[in-house]
């Protein structure tokens, strides 16, 4: 995991929880779209948090304090719905706690009670988590070993909290699998639910269509109709279906890279 504070003062003037960023390394490189995890208007940065997987993600941390990025393109697609609903339970797992960490502190400012459910598979993989803290009324932290806070899977913890206390929402972000089985949990006690997805993209505008997904039966882009939808309509499995199509040719590019 890494955290770039890129300096880019109009979209962090512009940013709101929920917007994201496409991102090139170099003019030979793939675009990738990573979510807005922070910004600072005074110093004109906004902050982007990258695990690093493929050729692109590898070139993009590579980065030295004072090197370029070639483009970052942004504010893109809808922000966040932000407004009063009473108790909401935000989800994350991974590096989906970056682009949760501004929507959790923007509902909180809007005066919802928030409680946090921040998941990983060990302790080294928890991130965020002061400052995630901070802006929550509750974080309760979950491990899938044990390691660090609660042992379980993020559908545990949500469900701990769902059986406590009345919940009026819940916003979950994370592995297209984890989502999936959250939005599972929270259907079954009839929960709001959004989802932020993560699909691949091209030109983040719509045009490409390359993001497309399944929402109640209808086609909707993730980029400009996104990236939240009602996580009880998502075909999760087409999404994690689609997400892996150029998977051989990602392990090849990569171990090609490997070698330069």
């Amino acid at each position: 995991m890494f955290e770039l504070v890129v300096e880019a003062p109009l979209i962090a003037r512009s940013r709101r929880a929920g917007h994201f960023v496409i991102v090139r390394a170099d003019a030979q490189g793939e675009r990738i779209p990573l979510t807005i995890a922070d910004s600072d208007t005074s110093r004109g940065t906004i902050t982007l948090v990258i695990q690093r997987v493929g050729v692109s993600t590898h070139k993009i941390c590579a980065k030295e304090p004072g090197e370029y990025l070639e483009d970052v393109v942004g504010p893109l697609g809808k922000a966040t719905d932000i407004r009063l609903f009473g108790t909401v339970v935000c989800a994350c797992g991974g590096v989906g706690a970056a682009p949760m960490l501004p929507i959790a502190r923007a509902l909180r400012e809007a005066g919802n009670r928030v409680v946090t459910v921040l998941a990983a598979r060990t302790k080294e993989l928890i991130i965020l988590e002061e400052q995630l803290r901070a802006c929550s009324d509750e974080l309760v932290i979950m491990t899938d070993d044990g390691s660090y806070g609660e042992k379980g899977l993020v559908t545990h913890g949500v469900e701990a909290v769902i059986q406590r206390e009345k919940v009026d929402k819940c916003v979950t972000i994370g592995p297209a699998i984890m989502m999936k089985f959250v939005a599972l949990t929270t259907k079954k006690y009839d929960i709001p639910t959004d989802a932020s997805l993560n699909t691949i993209m091209v030109d983040g505008t719509g045009m490409c269509g390359a993001c497309r997904v399944t929402v109640g039966g209808v086609t909707r882009f993730v980029c400009v109709d996104g990236p939240e939808f009602d996580a009880h309509q998502v075909d999760f499995d087409e999404m994690m279906k689609r997400s892996g199509a150029y998977r051989e040719e990602e392990l090849a590019r990569m171990a090609e890279y490997k070698t330069m």
